[in-house]
């Protein structure tokens, strides 16, 4: 039997946490929960999640921060992100890609656009 694909959740708001990880849980993936950018890094280093869900506006380091660090380090490079923000413009976007993120995902979202860019990236 394949081991259960890990998702890390980062947001400051709980009630997208509990929204995603109630859907990512029905789907058959082990979902974790960070509400800061620091909490988002120690977990991406001790659980090694293969995709992170990230909010770019949290409290103490920033989600492109967050991606930019994970992205920078041989332990955590190949965790994949989806970055999930209120952030829409242009130059939010770039931002966000040019920080390593795999897809960007502007909030309001739509339930299915996730999901199916989950199994895109993860299987």
């Amino acid at each position: 039997m394949e081991a259960m694909k890990k998702i890390l959740v980062a947001d400051d708001d709980n009630n997208v946490l509990f929204l995603i990880t109630e859907l990512l849980t029905r789907q058959n993936y082990q979902v974790f929960q960070a509400v800061n950018g620091d909490q988002a890094l120690r977990e991406a280093g001790s659980l090694h999640p293969d995709l992170m869900v990230l909010d770019i506006m949290m409290p103490g380091i920033d989600g492109i921060e967050v991606c930019r660090r994970i992205k920078a380090s041989p332990d955590t490079r190949d965790i994949r992100v989806i970055m999930l923000t209120a952030k829409t413009s242009g130059r939010d976007i770039e931002a966000g890609m040019a920080a390593g993120a795999d897809y960007y995902l502007t909030k309001p979202f739509r339930i299915n656009e996730l999901t199916e860019k989950i199994k895109e990236l993860i299987g």
